[in-house]
């Protein structure tokens, strides 16, 4: 249960010392109360004191690391405009022992070769689950062993509890997630977890029998869970995420507070549908998106749908200001400015590219918006401009003393002149679309 800010200070050693960074230690507890500060800021708090409020403090959904580094849970809102949504879905692709080792090798290769660069960011699926549909130990370890040859993604291990017995030891650096503890099989699921320090899925076909699982895996020392309430219907799968995420949120549900797996594929036979479902759980909550297959024309829209959803709405994407190099510039080459906005950039970036102009770009920091947002916030000034021109020394590796600013801030060419007199400022296309020909105009000159 959270403190209140007053319930904190009660607990704080009420020095007003102010090593905190706070004028008194009831400015810091309020801090505290609403998650703003990490407790570890007071340098006289008790250590119980600290244990008790980083548990009451954490967040409500667990967070669960699955090989060394996919993340997920940690999540503490509804709806991403209320603070941000933490870690966004893990696209997972299935992979059965029932299916020929041609088919094993084509689905890794899937896997590590579907990748799509967006906004500076690397776009992919990321987990495999390997599935013991045949029941046969001896060939889940066969699956197993080929594909950790051939394959760096963490994996999902799904079988019989011989068939992980016998696999577990071989991938156990992996760190893989555990597929499933159910009613019957808790116990010794709960063992080999606890025995490796691995993280474990409860599955169950209702909303109660799941929420009883979880309490029982707990209180068998199993911290680290991943909820699969196994969903007959899209409608069903709908219900179960949000009523799961309502119950951790809202009411601090313990045997809820735990991210979710979720089987577009169990819902459908049709491939378009089980995108479509998959995009459903993208919004409503899934942690883990298992699909069947991966396709570059499937997966893509899937990847960007997460990635609009999950982008941060507080916190412009924003890339480092810096000298970029496009095309093999000389001293000769124009240069352009742009601000630090990722999409800006790239859109400038590869215009600039496609023009096959040599060509300096100085991307100035402006806290990542877009050009005529900086401008109109003043951070995209003259007199800011002028500043950063000197700051970048672009002019040591150039032979002339021109710069080609953005058409649309045409407004401030007379104040970066007042404040670069030896630098000649040229305005550039207005939309970024024009750039190439623009380019090729002007080297001609």
């Amino acid at each position: 249960m959270a403190f209140s800010g007053i319930e904190i200070f009660k607990m704080l050693p009420k020095t007003n010392c102010k090593e905190c960074g706070f004028p008194t230690c009831l400015a810091f507890a309020m801090q505290l109360a609403t998650s703003k500060v990490e407790v570890e800021k007071c340098p006289y708090v008790l250590e119980e004191t600290k244990a008790l409020l980083a548990d009451a403090q954490a967040p409500p959904i667990r967070k669960v690391v699955i090989g060394s580094s996919i993340e997920i849970g940690e999540e503490t809102v509804f709806y991403r405009h209320e603070k941000t949504f933490v870690h966004p879905p893990v696209v997972t692709l299935l992979i059965k022992d029932t299916e020929d080792s041609d088919v094993w090798i084509k689905k890794v290769d899937s896997l590590n070769n579907i990748k799509f660069e967006r906004i500076g960011l690397i776009l992919s699926a990321k987990l495999l689950m390997l599935e013991n549909t045949s029941g046969n130990p001896e060939r889940f370890l066969e699956m197993v062993s080929k594909i950790n040859e051939i394959s760096e993604a963490p994996f999902i291990l799904s079988g019989n509890i011989d068939a992980l017995r016998k696999v577990v030891p071989v991938v156990l650096q992996r760190k893989p997630l555990l597929y499933a503890a159910d009613n019957e099989n808790f116990e010794e699921m709960a063992n080999i977890a606890k025995e490796n320090n691995l993280p474990l899925v409860a599955k169950e076909n209702t909303l109660e029998a799941l929420s009883s699982l979880t309490e029982r895996l707990m209180n068998l020392g199993i911290k680290d869970l991943v909820l699969d309430p196994s969903p007959k219907t899209l409608k069903e799968a709908y219900y179960n995420q949000i009523f799961i995420r309502r119950q951790a949120l809202t009411s601090k549900y313990r045997p809820f507070g735990f991210p979710t797996i979720v089987f577009p594929y169990k819902l459908t036979d049709d491939l378009m549908k089980e995108v479509l479902y998959a995009g459903t759980f993208v919004l409503k909550y899934g942690s883990i998106i298992v699909l069947s297959e991966l396709h570059p024309e499937t997966l893509f829209p899937l990847l960007v749908l997460s990635l609009n959803i999950h982008t941060d709405p507080q916190r412009p994407m924003a890339i480092e200001e810096k000298i970029y190099e496009i095309n093999g510039p000389d001293k000769d080459s124009p240069i352009l400015i742009t601000t630090n906005f990722s999409l800006t950039y790239f859109i400038v970036s590869g215009e600039i590219e496609t023009s096959h102009v040599p060509t300096w770009l100085i991307v100035m920091d402006t806290g990542g918006l877009s050009v005529l947002t900086s401008w109109a916030a003043g951070k995209f000034n003259g007199e800011l401009i002028g500043g950063f021109i000197k700051k970048s020394k672009i002019a040591d590796k150039i032979s002339h003393r021109r710069l080609v600013i953005p058409g649309y801030v045409a407004s401030i060419k007379g104040e970066i002149e007042e404040e670069s007199p030896d630098w000649e400022i040229i305005l550039g296309p207005r939309e970024a679309s024009d750039i190439p020909i623009w380019l090729q105009g002007y080297s001609k000159k």
